[in-house]
């Protein structure tokens, strides 16, 4: 129950002439008492809240940065028209700063013994969950002098995924693996590929793919085609540790991680290749095994939803042991993770030699551009100090990369906008080389 301001408006207009013409308390009392007499019917004639029948409906997955439309249905038994402000609740990270207060509250009208529908939309800010909260309700009544109030719990959740941004790489990347492929190009022979079919020799080709048993039975030169491999297997590994924690702009190292995953993922799986994903820092956070070629993208982008940066260091050897139990076979083995000095020496490193002994490893490292702005900078004492650091910071990271290098690693270093783009072009140029 509450009074409405149209009651205090009342109130405070009521004891001026009383204040005037006769301040007494029998003034007083007969203008309040008025007063609260019409807000006893107006509180009698409000359509009670408890009685209310709410359900919901609606989106229960958004992109990061889309809208998710919830529909709230409310039913009214009573035999009183329902006069009703209603606060539909949920987390603060549900909407954009500043714009919550006016998404989560309607005005609704509902006659006895029917229902009406109130949508809030919501622009979530992070990944994940968001679960609704209670929904308040103020029932006025025709006065508008006194409101009843409740609650109600209307469970529902919008899983918010990944925003996959880097989508917009993926036509000519797809080009690109179709030159690969023989499909846009003449198919050529490399090392590590499959054998396609014969062809007729043509003047340029390279006489080492000449088929001589089928030229002996055939009365034209032939020579073999070549594509690359297909149905390698592929297992993304994301370092969810203390170091995917730290914001490169806007985003944590995690998400540039993830966009960039998404893009190899989808790539790889138009390709033939079989891809499976591993979160780790202490103990596994997401695993995806087995999916079809169709299923993939939305499997990873289901499971990287509600993974979080977790502020302890990262476990190497148990990562290195969890990644060599997903991948038994010989695989292509991405990790994302930091290029930072000491966890690669002092996690990494030690480990390092178990998983280039089996697989192929690529690493992948998400770079501050900051850095790079503050490397240039010039003009007084404060600018050459932070120019000097960045340098500094700048050959570390390089002399740590040159370290996976001599291990037979490929490292990719780039900053989240390329990122992903970068990762795709390591993989295609692994998969001409002949190396997945």
């Amino acid at each position: 129950m509450a009074f409405t301001g149209r009651a205090a408006l009342l109130a405070a207009l009521g004891s001026v002439p009383v204040g005037l013409l006769d301040p007494s308390w029998t003034g007083i009392l007969a203008v309040d008492g008025t007063l609260l007499a019409a807000c006893a019917c107006d509180f009698a004639l409000a359509a009670p809240v408890r009685r209310l029948v709410l359900t919901r409906s609606g989106d229960t997955t958004a992109r990061l940065g889309e809208a998710a439309d919830v529909t709230l249905t409310v039913a009214n038994p009573s035999r009183r028209p329902l006069r009703a402000r209603l606060r539909d609740a949920w987390p603060p990270s549900s909407w954009q700063p500043g714009t919550e207060v006016e998404a989560s509250r309607h005005a609704l009208t509902v006659p006895p013994g029917e229902r009406r529908r109130a949508t809030t939309r919501l622009r979530p800010t992070r990944r994940g969950d968001r679960h609704a909260d209670r929904v308040t309700i103020r029932s006025y009544g025709p006065l508008g002098l006194f409101a009843r109030q409740g609650t109600h719990r209307v469970p529902w959740s919008v899983r918010v995924l990944p925003p996959f941004t880097s989508r917009k790489h993926l036509p000519s990347k797809l080009a690109r693996l179709r030159e690969l492929d023989g499909r846009t190009s003449v198919l050529q022979r490399g090392e590590g590929t499959e054998f396609d079919s014969l062809r007729e020799y043509v003047p340029g080709d390279d006489t080492r793919s000449i088929d001589w048993r089928a030229t002996a039975r055939h009365s034209a030169v032939a020579v073999r085609t070549w594509r690359p491999e297909r149905d390698r297997h592929i297992l993304l590994v994301l370092d969810t540790g203390r170091t995917s924690a730290g914001r490169v702009g806007d985003a944590p190292r995690l998400d540039a991680s993830m966009d960039a995953a998404l893009l190899l993922a989808a790539l790889a799986s138009r390709a033939g290749d079989r891809v499976d994903l591993l979160a780790y820092d202490r103990r596994v956070r997401a695993l995806v095994q087995g999916r079809a070629a169709g299923d993939v993208l939305p499997s990873l982008v289901d499971a990287m939803a509600t993974v979080e940066p977790e502020l302890v260091e990262t476990d190497s050897r148990g990562l290195a042991a969890m990644a060599l139990r997903t991948a038994p076979r010989r695989s292509l083995l991405v990790l994302l993770t930091t290029l930072d000095a000491a966890p690669v020496e002092e996690g990494l490193l030690p480990v390092l030699p178990q998983l280039t002994q089996r697989h192929t490893v690529l690493v992948a490292s998400v770079a501050d551009p900051h850095v790079a702005d503050m490397a240039k900078a010039r003009g007084d004492v404060e600018a050459v100090y932070e120019a000097a650091a960045a340098a500094q910071a700048q050959t570390e990271r390089h002399r740590t990369a040159d370290q996976l290098r001599r291990h037979g690693v490929t490292v990719v270093d780039a900053t989240p906008e390329e990122l992903a783009p970068a990762l795709a072009d390591a993989y295609l140029a692994l998969k001409a080389a002949g190396r997945l």
